[in-house]
């Protein structure tokens, strides 16, 4: 098996300073004070290898040290302790206007870019047209890139990191800030990168897109790599453990608590309490809850959101006109989602109680429950829809 990336060991501290403004009196008081600065590890001991044609995504909580993993990935940060080594020409897009001087113009920038990556010029001069068309910045190229939004510098660095057909493609974050269709234009460049058997690492927030294009996952928490492997497993288990009292990453809890959840178990067609469902089985969502007094004509209901936070479907029992006349005490409420219909992905149950006439929302718990999907067959998309074939 080829390596495109390995690192043993690999380290990045920064100092931390937070010694007050970098004044000639600050400086003149911590010396005298003898106050050193404190030290920050971004990532330590960190080990790993990547095949040649794999692609991986980095995923973990904000300030976690994925940054720093990928730009010492790339040569542009330089290991405090350990060794990183890349095998082969690498392309990337770190961070927004990294490697653009602001006061040259969009074409002049093409060239001052692949000049640092290492492209001779008239390899550029062969390729612009195509950089061009990609970025779709043709009215804009000439002018100084100092006035182009985010989303421009995304457009032109994407289209310079790409076009040079690197052997390892680098890319942060910043694919986040383009617009929907030039995000859906990088993802397919993506994929024919990945027919040709490149070598991708990215660092994404978008859990779904890390599920679907990616063949694993690195999770990095507190400056350490803490899980690796098959990215719907990946993504799971950070769900899991980076959610506070509840489930969901952005999980959030509100209402009166006049009547309160104390409980609620997901479980699977055999009754066994689970987060793993198959398509096309059963899921219930069993809510417990208390009501210490009568609360007459009470609403339940439940929603389902991506991994990504795309809102997928919602209903409760007033819709459905499933009439509850009160509750009081302690009691369930059964969901069934039989069969399930959602495709493999990774996904938050959110469930609610309120009142009838929408006034009062006595209980929510937002993005709380986290669970995944796994199907029988390969076909694509979010959900099954019942098919029929005739001939």
């Amino acid at each position: 098996m080829s390596i495109a990336i390995e690192a043993e060991n690999l380290g990045k501290c920064y100092a931390m300073r937070g010694l007050g403004p970098p004044t000639l009196f600050g400086s003149i008081r911590n010396g005298i004070t003898r106050r050193k600065a404190e030290k920050f590890w971004a990532i330590r001991n960190a080990s790993f290898q990547i095949p040649k044609g794999c692609t991986v995504g980095v995923i973990g909580p904000n300030g976690a040290g994925k940054s720093s993993t990928l730009g010492l990935a790339a040569g542009t940060i330089t290991p405090t302790e350990g060794r990183i080594r890349a095998h082969g020409r690498i392309s990337s897009l770190l961070e927004l206007g990294a490697g653009f001087h602001p006061d040259l113009t969009g074409r002049e920038n093409v060239f001052l870019n692949a000049a640092l990556l290492g492209i001779p010029r008239e390899d550029i001069r062969k390729r612009f047209d195509a950089i061009l068309d990609f970025s779709g910045l043709h009215a804009f190229i000439d002018q100084p890139v100092k006035n182009y939004s985010s989303g421009m510098y995304v457009r032109l660095g994407f289209a310079v990191a790409t076009e040079v057909d690197p052997d390892i493609l680098l890319v942060d974050e910043v694919l986040a800030v383009g617009d929907i269709s030039f995000q859906l234009k990088c993802l397919d460049r993506i994929r024919q990168f990945q027919k040709r058997g490149k070598t991708l690492m990215f660092v994404s927030h978008a859990l779904q897109t890390v599920e679907e294009f990616c063949d694993e996952a690195f999770l990095i928490d507190h400056g350490k790599l803490v899980d690796r492997g098959e990215p719907g497993g990946v993504i799971l288990n950070m769900i899991r453990n980076h959610s506070g009292e509840g489930g969901g990453i952005f999980a959030q809890e509100f209402g009166t608590r006049e009547m309160e959840f104390t409980d609620v178990r997901l479980v699977n067609a055999s009754g066994e309490e689970t987060a793993v469902f198959t398509g096309g089985e059963s899921l219930h969502i069993d809510m417990r809850y208390r009501a210490p007094t009568r609360i007459d004509r009470p609403v339940f209901g439940y929603s389902l959101k991506t991994a990504n936070g795309m809102y997928i479907y919602g209903t409760n029992t007033q819709l459905a006109e499933h009439d509850i006349p009160f509750v009081e005490g302690e009691g369930v409420v059964r969901v069934s989602l039989d069969p399930l219909l959602l495709r493999a992905g990774n996904y938050f149950l959110s469930v609610s109680c309120h009142s009838h006439d929408h006034a009062t929302q006595f209980h929510r718990r937002e993005d709380w429950y986290p669970f995944a999907v796994k199907n029988k067959d390969n076909a694509p998309g979010m959900v099954t829809l019942p098919t029929k074939f005739t001939t």
